[in-house]
């Protein structure tokens, strides 16, 4: 008797979703720790990071100097207002002419 009613609830359509949602949530949670579980693997088969006496040892002189490019001056007013829209313009996007540069024409 249980599996004549099993059948007429599948038959009636109304029980074959619930059944087909519940295949569904079983199988997406099954790749989900699938996918977690090969990004383990992946993650186990890597190199280790390196330990502190494997790093390189650090130049004795400084190997890299930064050159800031010169610009205008981008302050504020020394009265401390701010700058409305119109007064912008190209404000601190000048670049500044350095005394030995000639003037091309």
């Amino acid at each position: 008797m249980d599996l004549n009613a099993l059948a007429s609830t599948l038959a009636d359509g109304r029980g074959a979703t619930g059944v087909v949602m519940g295949v569904v949530g079983v199988a997406l949670v099954g790749m989900l720790i699938g996918g977690f579980w090969l990004g383990k693997r992946r993650r186990d088969q890597e190199l280790p990071p390196p330990k502190p006496e494997e790093q390189p040892p650090q130049p004795d002189h400084r190997s890299h100097v930064e050159a800031h490019d010169v610009h205008g001056d981008d302050s504020f007013p020394p009265d401390g207002r701010g700058l409305s829209p119109y007064e912008l313009g190209d404000h601190g996007n000048e670049v500044l002419r350095r005394n030995g540069d000639e003037r091309r024409e």
